[in-house]
């Protein structure tokens, strides 16, 4: 009964937006009851979510056909950034650890779906500044230098010391396309690797060009990702300074539609598309998770 009320509501809702995407339904999935669950992610055909927890501990895989769970890991970290090989095979993830002088440090690791093998990408270091995937290929930036496996060809975003940085042809170097004077989040590269996405903090979503020009405002979208090449999806979450009293997920066009695609019997946080466009995830605060279909 909430699914088929929360889908008439959405219908109502959405009568006075633009359509950027078109939604024929959103469903609660039957996770295992944890209040403490999130969603870390979704394969690309949509066929399973990784799953979390709130301070990102450990991650599993949930089959959104059998509603089976496998635990993939328990590292502390590891639903932070997480990502799926574009064949849905395997999934790079972080695992912290502390040194005995109470330093944290971070690894990359990749773990595979079925077999549960798990192979060190990048050995235990305080400066893996971010990491991306392409196909099967991972591309990793640790003190400001690259380290693949396998050969990415589009540039890498990474963070350091609050700027958003650029690696392309094994060479790192300042990006931050609104100025040095801000801190950037949540960077990534659209799939074609044409356009960048970041956030600026206390600011909000912004696109631009590979190469830093034609920077556009997407307003506030926090926890910004791609949904194909022209589209982001995001939440645009309140607070009241101690806890999160409302969220919506909103899909915008780069050229500044916007089109909430949740409602208000919902706080939906943190959103995932799935590589085929028909799937996106997204969890509440109170450890459940919901499936946004798509009809494409």
């Amino acid at each position: 009964m909430k699914n088929v009320l929360l889908a008439l509501a959405l219908c109502v809702s959405f009568s006075g937006f633009a359509q950027v995407l078109n939604v024929a339904s959103v469903n609660q999935v039957p996770i295992p009851a944890n209040p403490n669950a999130k969603v870390a992610g979704i394969s690309p055909n949509g066929d399973y979510l990784l799953l979390s927890t709130s301070t990102n501990v450990g991650l599993t895989k949930f089959d959104l056909k059998t509603n089976e769970s496998k635990v993939l890991t328990n590292a502390r970290g590891a639903g932070f950034n997480a990502q799926i090989s574009s064949d849905g095979a395997s999934v790079i993830y972080r695992e912290d650890s502390y040194t005995a002088n109470h330093l944290r440090m971070e690894q990359l690791n990749t773990v595979n779906v079925e077999s549960g093998t798990v192979a060190n990408l990048v050995a235990p270091t305080r400066n893996l500044q971010g990491y991306a995937i392409e196909g099967t290929a991972v591309a990793a930036i640790n003190k400001g230098k690259l380290a693949a496996k396998g050969k990415v060809s589009v540039p890498v975003l990474s963070i350091n010391n609050r700027q958003l940085m650029i690696t392309r042809n094994g060479k790192t170097s300042v990006f931050s396309p609104n100025g040095k004077n801000f801190s950037y989040i949540w960077q990534s590269v659209s799939p074609d690797g044409t356009k960048a996405l970041y956030y600026v903090c206390g600011v909000g979503a912004f696109v631009c060009n590979i190469d830093g020009s034609n920077v556009k405002s997407l307003g506030i979208v926090r926890a910004p990702q791609w949904y194909g090449n022209d589209v982001v999806i995001g939440m645009n979450d309140v607070d009241d300074g101690e806890m999160i009293i409302s969220s919506s997920i909103v899909a915008t066009t780069l050229s500044g539609q916007q089109q909430v695609l949740t409602d208000a019997s919902v706080v939906a946080m943190y959103p995932y598309a799935s590589l085929n466009g028909e799937k996106i995830a997204f969890s509440t605060p109170a450890g459940e998770a919901y499936i946004i279909n798509i009809n494409k």
